[in-house]
């Protein structure tokens, strides 16, 4: 294996390498809109830094994806917009449930029972923190300006939860003195048999005296793809909506005052999940006494309806005065979520009913995990900023947030505490309640989270010469997260815990950028970022570990009850270039990340931590390049080539059972991710232009979890003899997940009245990716695929005004 010295002192060599490249051939940025203010048209505005800079100035790596490109791609999701953006990968574990990794830094899965692991990409919509693990919002993207990619971390500025990287939602704001507007109307065709569409609008309105206000709402039905077979099958189960809006008002109290209150309100909802089956407890091929069962492509089963729920409320308030050369900025934001997972759980209950000499009855009984999850956030930024011509310019802020996070777990299987009493003795149910009160749910849970932090953090950039630039950045955090554990019922422990973790520190970055000329800009950083750390859940002894302590399980992961800060040190050089037609930017980077917190499945069952492993890292090159070789056609291709492994072994059995292995690569990631898209752009007649635009992505293969490494393929042995099903029954499955390729093309035109005309087709191929694996305890219970939409056709009608 070529060591990390080595290949990272490549990435070095090759990133400067380019840079010389493009000093040679280099030529403006590709004509683009920029923020409110309308500023030239031949370069983006972002505020990656936290003042308004050009990507060509950013001292660092970033993308960034405007409204136009947005719609050009027909990107609807976070995950559609990940394809054409380099070194960033979202994992999709259905509706609202996506993880996002940047430049391969990835944990593992994490799933619905681990609400105390923390992002490791900071979200935000405008100023507003919006992260949350797991459940990163599903928002949707119509009158965006753009979204800011941030590669690599951003402690300094964006504080925990940006140890690998920053994705940044910026919307367009009121303009004073403007009247302007936006409607989308679109229908959609989702594998060839069930209909979608949406209806978006937005507007701006100045108001009398120096204010404006500008609206959003939009509603999208989602068309289903995925069938079920079973008592509550039925076709594209998976079929959904969601609906919201925002409001935002700009108040110019003087020239140099403005004040915007702004409300948010998004709904998301689905009826099912993008699971595709291959193994079940009720509906396999190794049943006797039931019918068996081979599933198709985009199949499962159900004795229950699924369904998932996210209703959010944004809140916020920015102000902004300038004042003799320093201009102050106060964002004060208000989150309330609230999150419902509602998951057949039927073949896991039922297996531990086997398990227990259950009769078929009793396993048979429709079993219902239904998590919820409750949030309120309050977040306080204060910052101050230099406004004035100079060598030295600077950033300076406080930070102060408090999260409740209450998260409630429940099972209810009705006629369940009669077939435990009677099989395994009157008043077992009541015996293990442990205070909750239904006792035909066999598990019950109540975690409630307290998270208090507070923050300093400075940046300052000095200009050695009118070419040479060196900026210097410091945080200082102090985090206190208090936490709650109580379960009860059958398959619970019956816990009642209070745990505390407490962390602060120092996160620091120093950046240098060198302009060779006006096109090309070399840069190079050292930064450091964090993910603070935690408690884990306890062990599931009852269900897992043969109801005993000191069972395998216990023996392994009993140890492991918390887990530290992650930090990561980034180490990156890069060189960014523009000229006429042409744009390229380019970096080689390695992360050096101590106690990475990997998410484990802890054994036999179903128990999960999160684990320390004190040495990995990733390195790689990732790549933008933009070209206009004539007018009207413009081309890009972005991709990444990266390298993310465990630098540690553990000892003994530990490195079968969880997967950590010096060499093995870190889960969820691809090696290798390339995107290229096209648009040719013509005139069609005097007031109108016409354009044919194609894109192509391909994703490389990965893991879902660590341990998937090891024994691969692996054969899951069911040993449930259930529907005449043998204990001896078993699946192999080929735990890498396959690459994937998908293309889109689209046509449209262009109206000079502001009419456009799209139509459409994404993932024209057909193409069934597989994103992630599922194991329901442990391959007992149920073997599933989370995949992707299938073949989509769509028409789209805007009209600006």
């Amino acid at each position: 294996m070529t060591n990390a010295p080595t290949l990272c002192r490549f990435t070095i060599r090759a990133a400067l390498l380019g840079a010389s490249a493009m000093a040679v051939t280099a030529t403006p940025v590709l004509a683009q809109e920029a923020d409110a203010e309308r500023v030239d048209e031949n370069v983006i505005i972002v505020t990656a830094t936290k003042r308004d800079s050009t990507i060509q100035d950013v001292p660092f790596s970033i993308n960034a994806q405007t409204q136009e490109d947005i719609q050009k791609s027909g990107a609807g999701t976070l995950e559609d917009l990940s394809r054409n953006v380099a070194g960033l990968s979202v994992q999709n574990l259905g509706p609202g449930q996506s993880q996002v990794s940047v430049r391969g830094v990835s944990a593992g899965q994490v799933v619905r029972d681990q609400p105390g692991v923390k992002e490791q990409v900071g979200v935000y919509l405008d100023e507003s923190v919006i992260s949350l693990s797991l459940f990163t919002p599903d928002l949707d993207l119509f009158d965006l300006n753009r979204v800011e990619t941030l590669r690599g971390p951003q402690g300094t500025l964006f504080g925990s939860g940006s140890v690998g990287g920053t994705i940044r939602y910026i919307t367009n704001q009121p303009i004073m003195g403007v009247t302007e507007g936006l409607v989308e109307a679109n229908v959609n065709l989702v594998d060839g048999d069930d209909f979608g569409y949406h209806l978006k609008g937005a507007v701006n309105v100045p108001l009398t005296g120096n204010a404006a206000i500008r609206a959003v709402g939009y509603y999208t039905q989602y068309g289903g793809f995925i069938n079920a077979i079973g008592p509550a099958g039925g076709e594209d189960v998976n079929d959904g909506e969601r609906y919201g809006g925002r409001i935002a008002v700009r108040f110019e109290a003087s020239p140099d005052v403005s004040i915007t209150p702004r409300i948010i309100y998004q709904k998301v909802r689905s009826n099912g999940f993008n699971r595709q089956d291959i193994y079940n407890l009720y509906a396999n091929d190794f049943t006797t006494t039931r019918p068996q069962v081979n599933f198709d492509e985009r199949e499962q089963y159900l004795l229950l309806r699924e369904g998932f729920e996210d209703e959010t409320w944004i809140a916020d308030l920015v102000v902004e005065a300038a004042l003799d050369n320093i201009v102050i900025t106060s964002v004060t934001s208000y989150t309330d979520r609230e999150i419902l997972v509602s998951r057949d759980a039927s073949a896991l209950t039922g297996s531990v009913s086997v398990d227990l000499g259950y009769p078929n009855a009793g396993v048979l009984l429709p079993s219902n995990l239904r998590d919820t999850t409750d949030v309120q956030s309050l977040t306080q930024e204060l910052r101050f900023s230099s406004d004035y011509d100079g060598p030295f310019q600077w950033v300076l802020g406080g930070f102060y947030s408090a999260t409740d996070r209450f998260y409630r777990q429940r099972l209810p299987t009705p006629g369940y505490a009669a077939v435990t009493d009677a099989t395994l003795g009157a008043g077992t149910s009541a015996a293990v309640a442990n205070g909750f009160d239904n006792l035909n749910s066999p598990y019950n849970a109540d975690l409630p989270y307290n998270i208090k932090q507070i923050a300093i953090f400075g940046e300052g950039t000095y200009a050695l010469t009118d070419a040479f630039d060196v900026t210097v950045g410091l945080r200082y955090y102090d985090f206190v997260e208090e936490r709650r554990f109580i379960s009860g019922g059958l398959f619970a422990n019956g816990d009642n815990r209070r745990d505390k973790t407490t962390s602060d520190g120092f996160s620091p970055r120093v950046l240098l950028s060198y302009d060779i000329n006006d096109s090309v800009t070399l840069n190079a950083q050292a930064s450091k970022g964090f993910r603070l750390g935690g408690v884990n859940d306890p062990l599931n002894i009852r269900l897992c570990d043969g109801g005993v302590p000191g069972g395998p399980d216990a023996a392994l992961f009993g140890s492991f009850q918390s887990y530290d800060d992650e930090t990561l040190w980034n180490y990156e050089v890069g060189a960014k270039a523009s000229g006429r037609g042409f744009y390229a930017n380019v970096a080689g980077f390695y992360n050096d990340i101590s106690n990475l917190q990997v998410t484990l499945d802890a054994g036999s069952c179903s128990s999960r931590i999160v684990f320390n492993v004190p040495d990995a890292h990733t390195m790689g090159l990732e790549a933008e390049f933009g070209f206009t070789p004539v007018t009207g056609l413009d081309l890009s291709v972005s991709g990444s080539l990266i390298e993310a492994e465990f630098d540690t072994t553990l000892p003994g059995a530990l490195t079968t059972a969880t997967g950590i292995r010096e060499g093995n690569r870190l889960p969820s990631v691809p090696k290798f991710q390339v995107s290229a898209s096209g648009s040719y752009e013509f005139p069609v007649g005097d007031s109108a232009d016409a354009y044919i635009s194609a894109t192509y992505s391909h994703i490389g293969t990965r893991y879902t979890q660590p341990a998937d490494q090891e024994n691969n393929p692996r054969t899951f042995v069911h040993g449930l003899p259930f529907g005449g099903a043998p204990a001896t029954a078993a699946t192999t499955v080929d735990l890498l997940l396959p690459s994937y390729d998908l293309v889109n093309m689209s046509v449209g035109v262009d109206f000079d009245s502001g009419l456009s005309l799209v139509g459409y087709v994404n993932n024209l191929f057909d193409e069934n990716a597989l994103l992630s694996f599922d194991r329901e305890r442990g391959g007992r219970a149920r073997l599933a695929y989370s995949v992707n939409t299938p073949r989509t056709y769509g028409i789209t009608v805007r009209q600006s005004f």
